[in-house]
């Protein structure tokens, strides 16, 4: 038996073929589905991007306030989604640090200024900073950063490990990265909904106060993550300590908002949390 079998119900009762889930807490590691099983993350590809930009940052290679692209543009802009530009599409739709607009193009702008900032193809860099040291041997970068990284819910463990304990950048990176950076800014998350403010960090979604959501009513504000238009999703709560990660093939928009937050809920509560 395990502590989360009333979590793992919810799960069996997916509308999905396949999901591998795994949650980590105080007492250990718990795991519902093959955690080897390997498929694109969507957007859950972002944070761990924004993780290798950090790892540029700290090695001096790159700064938070290097210009790119539209007037005023930072690399802090666009980690947090505050460049102006579109989901889609390299023309800009709006100042930077006006409103937050989600946008895929930001981050593939952000790959193309480490590749040019130090001499390094972006999927190489990638491997190099963040899955060969965290042990993700089945994680790789096929494609666009924003959203074609491919992986495990074994390996995205690795990942949650280094965010509930950081070792590849310092404390203080770290703290900047999943708390609000320009936390008054409105803005839209995907798939569910406006808010005003919609906190975001470096490359992690906050939760803050936002409702409706895809995490938990159980989940602090300060709860930080991504999920992923595929399916997927990864979620760090630093008041509860535990982190949970999930991967399924299923559009979000089919079944994510009704099954998700039920589940995370569950997950806190049978931790008593």
């Amino acid at each position: 038996m395990s502590i989360l079998d009333a979590a793992w119900s919810l799960a069996d009762a997916w509308p999905v073929a396949a999901s591998s889930i795994g949650v980590v807490h105080s007492g250990g590691i718990e795991t519902h589905g093959d955690m080897q099983r390997r498929q694109r993350l969507a957007s859950v590809s972002k944070p761990l991007s924004a993780y290798a930009v950090l790892v540029a940052i700290e090695e001096g290679s790159v700064h938070l306030d290097d210009a790119i692209g539209q007037t005023g543009c930072t690399v802090q802009h666009l980690l947090a989604h505050a460049g102006g530009y579109a989901f889609e599409g390299a023309n800009p739709v709006g100042k930077p640090g006006v409103k937050r607009i989600y946008s895929n193009t930001g981050f593939d702008m952000l790959a193309q200024h480490v590749e040019h900032s130090t001499g390094i193809a972006f999927v190489e860099y990638l491997d190099d900073a963040v899955f060969a040291p965290l042990g993700m041997h089945n994680t790789a970068l096929e494609g666009s950063c924003a959203k074609d990284v491919h992986s495990t819910a074994e390996d995205l463990l690795q990942f949650v490990h280094e965010l509930r304990s950081p070792t590849l950048i310092a404390h203080e990176t770290y703290m900047s990265a999943v708390m609000p950076v320009f936390p008054d800014l409105a803005g839209v998350v995907p798939g569910i909904g406006s808010f005003d403010p919609c906190p975001w960090g470096l490359g992690f979604e906050i939760r803050g106060q936002k409702t409706p959501h895809w995490t938990g009513t159980r989940n602090s504000s300060s709860t930080f993550g991504h999920f992923g238009g595929i399916g997927t999703f990864m979620w760090i709560d630093p008041v509860a300590d535990v982190a949970c990660v999930m991967i399924a093939e299923r559009e979000f928009d089919e079944w994510g908002m009704q099954y998700w937050p039920a589940f995370n809920d569950e997950v806190l509560h049978c931790l008593g949390r």
